[in-house]
């Protein structure tokens, strides 16, 4: 319909020219002596018309003569942008699948194409790392800091992911920091921090980032306990030895959640113990059983260096809680070995072998054996924890260990 529409008026227009030239008689003179010119006037409009197309024709084919080089260059720049698009597709694609010399090929591409320079320069550079290429990584890095006002925060993340990939926590740590400052704390980069952190052994540092993690849903209650409960314990390790130190740490820098940890509060324990604070590692115990019984921390309470009498009333009031606990009836035997309540001490540890054999349990029997002066019990239960240790002496070399402690 188009067709035949355009078909009509153009028949419709020739002959609306014609009949306008036929009603026309006017003639044009042109003189230039010593010539002389008569022009019909339909004529003239003709050759008018002629000549202005003619020109136009003319003028047009010289201006695309001089803008040939120009228009060459961009047909050549789009393309190109083109195959730079193309192969970043390409490279991105290539990193996934994990083939990685492709990847950097195709990333190559994008940057000569100027296609994403500062991504493009990112994916080779997790390429690089893929094969273990540190030359071409840094290279890779460096050339996508060129382009940080488009790439700056992607690029923090990438060098401090790869540095924790290479077990460079302190580079990591440095990137992260200034990620941090300059830009929104979002979840993957506390998550790189935490890493970071705990791969460098900043317990403080790694525990704030782990609580604002699980503050703001980067981390489940799950996922953040055993992480907190590593932080803690390189704390509480790092203050071994100073019973202040420790008491100030576990009263002031933990929440009530986590000291409730009981991996957390036995590590503690220990450390006042060894640190010689046997009467607030007392108060620890006594107060962490209040909100959850563990039978490996009241095994601690038979370690305690305090007054042994009222330890064992508390403990035999437990024990009618608790009555099958191999834990609490080891703490006991101890307690009443340290009171010189010799039958009792034997009954509890001897109690607690019933329900749980331990290599502790037999040491114990066997040093008190050792003063009741029973020699072949001693003997016997020294034998017993050998074994539980995973040795396998004969019966020579043992009993000349023996004869060496009873000599010693």
């Amino acid at each position: 319909m188009r067709a035949l529409f355009w078909l009509i008026a153009l028949t419709a227009l020739a002959v609306g020219v014609s009949q306008l030239g036929q009603l026309n008689d006017g003639f044009v003179l042109v003189q230039m002596s010593p010539w002389r010119f008569e022009l019909s006037l339909n004529f003239f409009i003709a050759l008018l018309l002629i000549s202005f197309f003619v020109l136009y024709v003319v003028v047009r084919l010289l201006v695309n003569a001089l803008r040939m080089p120009s228009m060459v260059a961009a047909y050549r720049a789009r393309k190109r942008h083109e195959n730079g698009v193309l192969a970043f597709g390409e490279a991105v694609k290539m990193l996934y699948e994990g083939r990685y010399s492709r990847a950097i090929r195709y990333a190559q591409v994008a940057v000569d194409g100027d296609t994403l320079p500062g991504l493009s320069a990112l994916v080779a550079a997790r390429a690089a790392r893929g094969l273990r290429d540190d030359a071409r990584e840094r290279a890779w890095l460096d050339l996508a800091q060129q382009h940080d006002e488009e790439v700056r925060q992607a690029r923090l993340m990438t060098e401090a992911e790869l540095s924790l990939k290479r077990r460079e926590f302190d580079v990591a740590a440095e990137m992260l920091q200034g990620l941090l400052k300059g830009g929104p704390r979002h979840a993957a980069a506390l998550r790189l921090a935490m890493r970071a952190n705990l791969g460098r052994k900043a317990w403080t540092p790694a525990l704030q980032v782990i609580r604002q993690l699980e503050k703001h849903r980067g981390l489940t209650p799950e996922q953040a306990r055993p992480l907190m409960r590593s932080a803690h314990l390189g704390n509480i390790e790092d203050r071994a030895g100073d019973a202040y130190m420790l008491g100030e740490y576990w009263r002031t820098q933990m929440q009530s959640k986590e000291r409730a940890d009981p991996q957390t509060a036995l590590a503690m324990v220990n450390a006042l113990i060894a640190a010689g604070d046997g009467a607030q590692a007392q108060k620890l115990i006594e107060q962490a059983l209040e909100r959850e019984w563990d039978s490996e921390l009241v095994q601690c309470y038979g370690q305690v260096d305090t007054p042994a009498a009222p330890r064992l009333v508390r403990a035999e009031q437990w024990l009618k809680e608790h009555p099958q606990d191999a834990g609490l009836l080891f703490a006991l035997g101890k307690i009443c070995r340290q009171a010189e309540l010799w039958g009792k001490a034997q009954s509890y540890l001897e109690a607690s072998l019933a329900k749980h054999e331990t290599r502790s349990a037999h040491a114990e029997l066997a040093a008190l054996s050792e003063q009741l002066e029973r020699t072949n019990e001693a003997q016997k239960h020294y034998r017993e924890a050998a074994l539980l240790c995973g040795w396998r002496p004969d019966a020579r070399s043992l009993r000349a260990n023996n004869d060496s402690r009873y000599r010693g």
